[in-house]
């Protein structure tokens, strides 16, 4: 239980990392942190060669996880779009809930069972976190939008005490202001 409420909230705080980059990367970038995260895979899947049974399932089972999270943060960073983070976010808590499951495979009986429906309702929160950190994401730009509109709304109002060019001057103030 501890290990899965560790993993949550590593997920959480890579996923507010991943939501928060407010910069785009180029294609050279993204395709670049793309090989990279295929040569880090197949480092730490060499790692892995050297164990048996389930540690060696759970090491292959993390190696593929570290890949495909960097692969969806890449390519939200790629896209800086609210969807690609979204995405990355619920891609690392599928990545997560897979090594979860594996880890799992090494207990037996109702034991496992927990393990396994804990790791499930860990990914069930953090896919769920992220998609309402979506909805309110879009729910606050429509709510500025609608702020600008009004404000906009007001200052054209003040324009019309002027008259003449101090009007024209107040009016073109006001659309550059609120990017009318």
């Amino acid at each position: 239980m501890i290990r899965i409420n560790q993993i949550a909230m590593a997920i959480a705080a890579c996923a507010a990392l991943t939501c928060s980059s407010a910069f785009a990367m180029t294609k050279a970038e993204y395709n670049a942190a793309k090989d990279r995260a295929d040569a880090d895979y197949k480092a730490a899947e060499g790692q892995c060669a050297s164990l048996a049974g389930n540690p060696k399932d759970v090491c292959k089972a993390e190696a593929k996880a570290a890949q495909s999270k960097a692969k969806a943060a890449a390519e939200a960073d790629y896209k800086n779009t609210d969807d690609a983070r979204r995405d990355a976010s619920i891609a690392a808590a599928d990545a997560d809930y897979d090594v979860a499951k594996q880890r799992c495979d090494a207990k037996t009986g109702n034991e496992k069972d927990v393990c396994v429906k804990e790791a499930k309702a860990a990914q069930t929160r953090l896919v769920a976190d992220a998609k309402a950190t979506d909805k309110s994401r879009t729910a606050r730009k429509d709510a500025n939008a609608d702020k600008a509109d009004a404000d906009y709304k007001v200052a054209m109002e003040k324009c019309d005490g002027f008259s003449g060019q101090s009007k024209d001057d107040c009016q073109k103030s006001a659309k550059a202001r609120y990017g009318k």
